[in-house]
């Protein structure tokens, strides 16, 4: 093949909750763009010989003709993240692609939430993201070069009900991506976050059956290769993906309006305040403080 169609030859890429669903889609993805994949999996299931998720999928990959081995560590073990990384280095010398796919759903309305359900999924989707992304960003930074992928979801922009615990921790990863891509960028590390869409084993209960077929998880796939791409420059972007088609997702802020010179604000006042925001000219910003140096100067 050529370069153009195997532009991640002689990269090195880890894919976490590379077993199943899109994981598996994007671990397998990669490898078919030239990529070598440490592919991680937790083992919760194993078959006859001992072998979970990640080892089926590692033998898929090398049965094609590419370069993978097995990573079977829990994303929300502090351990796994410098076992990643070191990993990619021990069996193919170097590490430049990370893609953050572990995640649970557990879903729970935020009523009759529990300490401990809601522990569990922020520890497994956001600290295990960040226990991850942190030593490959490490790694990456002092290399001079790097990309990495958060996967989130539209519930951490919009809300979702019934996954209370799961739109919160999803709302984190999008964070976590956006402050990633600006620490990254000036050692040339860069990253984005995709939300896709997609039938998988933790959505295929709730997605309509008119859209499953063509909300597969190999659809999605692509995005993932273009933006691991070492001659993408896309950084701090939000992309949504499903099926045929994506969508740019951005956090804005309307425009400034002062607030009335008075003690005591009532209600009327504010929603009236903020529909003049909301007609205003809509903002986006890079990152906070950038939001916070904009607001201050038009209020000085």
């Amino acid at each position: 093949m050529s370069a153009a169609e195997r532009p991640l030859e002689g990269q090195v890429a880890v894919v976490t909750g590379g077993g199943k669903g899109l994981g598996r889609a994007f671990a397998r993805h990669l490898a078919e763009l030239g990529a070598a994949v440490v592919v991680n999996n937790r083992n919760r299931q194993v078959d006859a010989q001992g072998r979970g998720p990640a080892d089926h999928v590692a033998s898929e990959i090398l049965a094609a003709g590419g370069r993978a081995v097995a990573h079977h560590g829990d994303v929300a073990d502090p351990e796994t993240g410098a076992s990643l990384v070191r990993v990619a280095l021990e069996h193919f010398g170097r590490l430049d692609i990370c893609v953050t796919s572990a995640a649970v759903s557990m879903p729970q309305m935020l009523h009759k939430t529990s300490a401990e359900h809601f522990r569990t999924v922020m520890e497994v989707n956001v600290t295990g993201t960040a226990l991850v992304v942190a030593p490959a960003l490490a790694h990456m930074r002092a290399a001079g070069h790097g990309r990495l992928v958060l996967v989130a979801s539209t519930a951490g922009l919009h809300g979702e009900p019934t996954v209370s615990a799961y739109a919160a921790s999803k709302g984190a990863v999008i964070a976590l991506g956006r402050t990633a891509a600006a620490e990254g960028a000036p050692k040339g590390v860069l990253t984005n976050v995709l939300l896709p869409y997609a039938t998988t084993q933790m959505t295929e209960q709730g997605m309509d059956p008119r859209h499953a077929d063509r909300m597969r998880s190999e659809l999605v796939a692509p995005v993932v290769g273009a933006l691991t791409d070492p001659r993408c420059t896309l950084n701090g972007q939000v992309v949504v993906a499903a099926g045929s088609g994506i969508r740019l997702a951005e956090s804005v802020e309307g425009g400034t309006v002062r607030l009335p010179d008075a003690a005591r604000l009532d209600p009327f006042e504010l929603s009236d305040l903020l529909d003049r925001s909301r007609a205003g000219e809509r903002r986006t910003y890079s990152d906070a403080q950038a939001a916070f140096q904009s607001l201050a100067a038009d209020l000085a």
